[in-house]
């Protein structure tokens, strides 16, 4: 089971990529997290540029492609989704490498509500279903919180195992039918 994580967070420190962080760590037998890294080297998105791939968006659905589902942490910039993760969603719009994965939404943020509601928005004009089983609110409190940390926390462990487990399961269940 392949599943790529995308951090819709370009900050250093991003509460949002150590619960992705945590989750690779924590990944169920069977399961490899990986975690797409050049979010922030996607240049803006124009479909001119289907014909004259950037190496960085190639690399990006050739990823999508080889996953099973995706992981989202994203925090909310200016009641919304941060311009440039709402354009590295925009290069997997209508490619045929993302072909409607499934998605699981951790939320770190214990205020964060518009974005995850746009997110939602898009990700539903993606055809990208999202398995509610899996996605999670997390709040992280402390902002000096790293992965190792996260792991340690046993209330912070249990949601994660549990948004984990529900999206083995969901997969699980999709090859079977």
């Amino acid at each position: 089971m392949q599943i790529l994580a995308l951090c819709g967070s370009l900050r250093a420190r991003s509460l949002n990529m150590a619960i992705l962080e945590a989750a690779k760590y924590a990944a169920p037998a069977g399961m490899e997290i990986s975690i797409f890294r050049g979010i922030g080297g996607l240049p803006p998105f124009s479909p001119d540029l289907d014909y004259n791939l950037p190496e960085v968006a190639v690399a990006f659905r050739r990823q999508a492609a080889a996953a099973d589902a995706l992981i989202i942490a994203c925090p909310e910039y200016a009641g919304g989704i941060p311009g440039m993760f709402k354009n590295a969603l925009d290069w997997l719009v209508g490619s045929e490498e993302f072909d409607s994965r499934p998605v699981a939404l951790l939320n770190v943020s214990p205020h964060a509500v518009e974005a995850e509601a746009a997110l939602r928005l898009v990700l539903r004009t993606m055809s990208a279903p999202v398995v509610e089983a899996a996605s999670r609110r997390i709040p992280i409190r402390n902002r000096e919180s790293t992965a190792e940390s996260l792991l340690a926390d046993p209330e912070i462990r249990a949601s994660l195992d549990g948004a984990l487990g529900a999206l083995r399961h969901s997969l699980l269940s999709r090859t079977e039918q």
